[in-house]
């Protein structure tokens, strides 16, 4: 068990918001409840002994209907023989049985950062100078196909192929990543980072436009200003009758003073200053809060993805847990964090009405040629939703996070694979690329060490995700 139950999240759909548990009686069945009503009356009325008043007739007189009148001794043996006359199939009402609701789930799944370093995309290069990227996404296909709401956060943008492909720090990624990532069954791309703007505005707005090709994909966290484009600022995805919002916001670009041109098309989490434009780090931008109650009152469910905290750090900071509570408090359901390239810990948090928030604080990274040991340890997370007929809630016997690890090449740097860390070993640490290309040691039982204090209790395995046996080594 982690953490409980979970928070119970009132459905519009099924309940109302707020449900408490009173039930109505449906439309439908108001005709049958008045036969069955007036046909009791006449069984009153027929039964009731001479001298006393008929509950039928105080009834009648409180409708100003005109009572019934006491029945002689021959309509009174009439009466007697039509009450005691065995109903028929023919007789009797019908009545329309009220299907029950049947219960079911959906589930969701998160990676961290597509971290598009030059290793990675030289790996999709193709021998006709054409880019395919769809490796990258081949190890974690199962899961893919069984999760409903799949989300990737796409770290750099794919600023315009015709610009050129460029790493650290200034990325540019091939829009084949983002072919990739459709074809791969994701459904939920964000591109609320720190390196949205570092190909400027052109960039962003190249971006925006490459992801009208793929409308299967709900991209967020990105737009086009106002005055171009309507901006949706609580985007909606329907999945099997449930409405979930599902909101993106980064701590800024990678400067501390950012123009009206970037903020009018990236959507920030942190407060800025409307005179000198510089962003205060430590103040949430009171859009955000705004956004998550609107998204409160047209959704069943709230998301939050925002990309905070800092680099290779396992510890949120002071700013990432009040930002959260700020977040629960407004009315957030999950909170999905990333950025800081490392795993962080996941945790329920309280709201000021009493609801409970899961918050995994970061993800790490999905795929890089970073140089540190922990940044090769990531983690999927995996939510899954009880929908009862009251609303929603998470369930926490299947929710938590999946350990994985990725593999690289050196001389040339090249992306390998994508690891279970139940599935790791000393022997594939030994091979990794990071140690020649980091300079360090690297170990299997410091990802282990690295798992068990920061995911803890909150570890799945492949096994509990998919109800599937072990797979056999070899």
């Amino acid at each position: 068990m982690r953490g409980g139950k979970g928070r119970r999240i009132p459905g519009k759909g099924f309940a109302g918001k707020g449900f408490v548990g009173l039930r109505l009686i449906p439309i439908r069945y108001i005709p049958v409840y008045f036969i069955l009503l007036f046909s009791a009356v006449f069984l009153l009325v027929g039964c009731g002994e001479r001298g006393e008043v008929s509950t039928a007739n105080v009834w009648a007189e409180d409708l100003s209907v005109p009572a019934l009148q006491e029945t002689g001794e021959e309509d009174q043996e009439e009466t007697d023989s039509l009450t005691d006359a065995p109903e028929t199939a023919e007789s009797m009402p019908e009545t329309e049985e009220e299907e029950a609701f049947e219960e079911y789930d959906i589930s969701l799944m998160a990676v961290g950062d597509n971290l598009m370093h030059m290793g990675i995309v030289n790996t999709g290069k193709q021998p006709d100078g054409s880019y395919d990227f769809s490796m990258l996404f081949e190890d974690i296909a199962e899961y893919l196909e069984a999760a409903d709401i799949k989300i990737i956060n796409q770290e750099t943008i794919l600023g315009g192929n015709e610009k050129g492909f460029s790493g650290y720090p200034a990325f540019n990624s091939p829009t084949e990543v983002g072919d990739a990532i459709a074809a791969a069954g994701f459904n939920v791309v964000l591109h609320a980072t720190n390196h949205a703007a570092d190909q400027k505005v052109g960039g962003i707005d190249s971006c925006i436009d490459f992801w009208k090709t793929h409308p299967e994909v709900l991209m967020l966290g990105i737009h086009k200003p106002d005055s171009e484009e309507p901006v949706n600022r609580v985007p909606v995805l329907t999945i099997k009758g449930v409405d979930f919002a599902i909101l993106n916001y980064t701590f800024g670009p990678n400067y501390e003073v950012v123009s009206s041109n970037v903020s009018d098309r990236l959507e920030l989490l942190c407060a800025v200053n409307e005179k000198t434009r510089a962003i205060d780090y430590t103040v949430i931008n009171p859009q955000v809060l705004e956004d998550i109650r609107t998204a409160r009152e047209i959704a069943d469910v709230v998301i939050v993805c925002p990309h905070w905290g800092t680099e290779n750090s396992m510890t949120p900071t002071k700013a990432q847990e009040k930002f959260a509570q700020q977040m629960t408090d407004a009315g957030a359901d999950l909170i999905v964090g990333t950025h800081p390239h490392v795993v962080q810990r996941t945790e329920w948090l309280e709201s000021e009405s009493g609801g409970r928030t899961l918050c995994f604080y970061s993800l790490g990274n999905y795929v890089s040629t970073m140089k540190g040991a922990k940044n090769m340890l990531e983690g999927m997370a995996w939510v899954t939703f009880h929908v009862t007929e009251e609303g929603v809630e998470i369930n926490s016997e299947k929710t938590g996070m999946l350990p994985m690890v990725c593999q690289y090449s050196y001389n040339p740097n090249r992306f390998e694979k994508i690891y279970l860390l139940d599935e790791y070993s000393q022997e594939l640490a030994s091979v990794h690329g990071i140690i020649p290309y980091g300079g360090i040691t690297f170990s299997f039982q410091d990802l282990v060490g690295w798992s068990e204090e920061v995911i803890g209790d909150w570890k799945l395995t492949r096994e509990e995700i998919l109800d599937v046996p072990p797979r056999v080594a070899g």
